[in-house]
């Protein structure tokens, strides 16, 4: 497996960045890949654990030390045959992945985990370089069809995986361009969207009909799918997002990420600016922008800011601030609470911890924000009396995350059961409703999530849609 000794030989190392003060005058991808040389050293690394928890780290669970030595063996092609072997998407996961499987890695009880997420990005992106990734037509078709509601990870994966077990699948997606969160949700300095377009076209080659603008539940009916189709699956995601309820937070520069980070994304695709806010141009241009919540998505709204050329960022959390430094032993191979810095936390921003939102001041729009400082005690939060601040703020920017799928429209419609959290109700097992003909995966069915596990998800529910078609399936899970 690989070089016996290269994890006592070789210190990790990983991708670097473009210069902030250059990456800032745009939206393009920053991260500069590893030499080959560099990333076959790297492979070496991996040191033969004879339990490798990297399979169980990774949702998909991607068979790592294969491709691993594959590389080291300067075997890209089969490398790249292995790591599609459990991942559809492995470009969108090498980009915006949080690698848990590099977590879980054993060198991680040292600090210094394989590269995996760095060489996996490698291998696919030399894949389509060369021309290797092609579309898989089906020998033979099955006749039967599926509807896939949502473009997003779990939907693109269900609805390829499908395809290429013969089936006939369409795929329906209410944005004017499939990708879903991906699309439009993430910024395109962290992955730049013709990823998606290139895999889009890959799938209608393989027989996947893309149906965009068109939203079930209020342009096409749930029924009218179950009538037409031999099975639907629901992946819409969990678009409802949590909102802050607190005085003065009608005020109209008080806004949601995803709104903001939608309009920068439909900006940079070619949209005009009509087609990309609807409702109003949303910028952080020459403002003071505070964005609450500690998340991906936050660390998201720092970036565009400041690439919209904001004031100030600020960044609150209501959670303490996380140790700089995991405890090892309690925590590994499991996904640790440590402090994360992202790149666009590097670019500029304030961040701030323990801090509770009290009042957004302003009379016609925001002024200011009223805030305090709280304590955890017994897993309860208690304000920390005389701790009020105020902070300066144009924009206030809602990252506070999801609190699960939207129910008007197409759920309501269905009338699937939800469980207790408000998701759509169905097992990891057959991923079927209350409703034997509706299936559902992804962030629908499991909540807000990582991309990672939208493609799990949507694997494991084409194989179960595919047994329930044709008796028996083919398909891996």
């Amino acid at each position: 497996m690989g070089k016996e000794t290269g994890f006592l030989e070789l210190d990790r190392q990983d991708r670097t960045y473009g210069d902030a003060s250059e990456r800032l005058k745009n939206y393009k991808e920053f991260v500069i890949p590893l030499p080959a040389e560099t990333l076959k050293a790297q492979a070496s690394r991996c040191m033969n654990c004879g339990i490798p928890h990297c399979h169980t780290g990774c949702p998909v669970n991607n068979i790592i030390p294969d491709w691993n030595h594959l590389v080291y063996e300067d075997d890209y092609r089969n490398a790249l045959e292995v790591l599609h072997s459990t991942n559809n998407f492995p470009e969108f996961t090498g980009r915006i992945c949080p690698a848990p499987c590099e977590a879980a890695c054993t060198l991680n009880i040292v600090d210094q985990p394989v590269t995996i997420k760095s060489i996996e990005c490698a291998i696919v992106d030399k894949g389509w370089a060369e021309g290797w990734i092609t579309p898989k037509i089906p020998a033979k078709r099955t006749g039967k069809s599926i509807a896939v509601v949502g473009s997003g990870p779990a939907g693109l994966a269900c609805a390829q995986q499908l395809a290429r077990a013969g089936h006939s699948v369409t795929v329906f997606e209410k944005n004017d361009r499939v990708g879903g969160l991906m699309r439009y949700g993430i910024p395109d300095f962290k992955m730049e969207k013709h990823l998606i377009n290139r895999r889009a076209a890959q799938m209608e080659a393989e027989g996947v009909e893309f149906k965009t603008s068109v939203e079930v539940g209020v342009s096409v009916s749930v029924n009218s799918l179950k009538e037409n189709y031999d099975a639907v699956v629901f992946a819409g995601g969990a678009e409802e997002a949590r909102r802050l309820d607190i005085p003065g937070s009608e005020l109209p520069s008080v806004r949601l990420a995803m709104e903001f980070l939608t309009q920068q994304n439909k900006r940079n695709a070619g949209d005009d600016e009509l087609r990309a806010a609807p409702r109003g141009s949303l910028t952080a241009t020459g403002k003071h922008v505070i964005v609450i919540g500690g998340g991906d998505t936050g660390s998201d709204c720092v970036g565009t800011s400041n690439r919209q050329g904001a004031l100030s960022v600020t960044q609150l959390e209501i959670m303490p601030k996380p140790p700089v430094h995991e405890d090892k032993a309690m925590s590994w191979p499991n996904w640790p609470l440590k402090l994360r810095t992202s790149s666009s936390h590097e670019e500029g921003c304030e961040r701030d911890w323990a801090v509770l939102t009290k009042r957004v001041i302003g009379d016609n729009d925001v002024n200011a924000l009223e805030c305090v400082r709280v304590e955890w005690k017994d897993g309860k939060m208690h304000e920390v009396p005389g701790s009020e601040f105020t902070l300066k703020a144009d924009l206030i920017l809602l990252a506070m995350g999801f609190t699960g799928p939207r129910k008007a429209g197409m759920l309501d419609q269905a009338a699937v059961e939800l469980d207790p959290r408000g998701n759509v109700k169905a097992d990891t097992e057959k991923y079927q409703t209350s409703d034997e003909k509706i299936f559902t995966c992804g962030d629908m069915r499991r909540g807000q999530s990582l991309v990672v596990w939208a493609i799990r998800e949507g694997r494991q529910c084409a194989r179960s849609v595919d047994e329930m078609l044709m008796g028996a399936s083919e398909l891996p899970r």
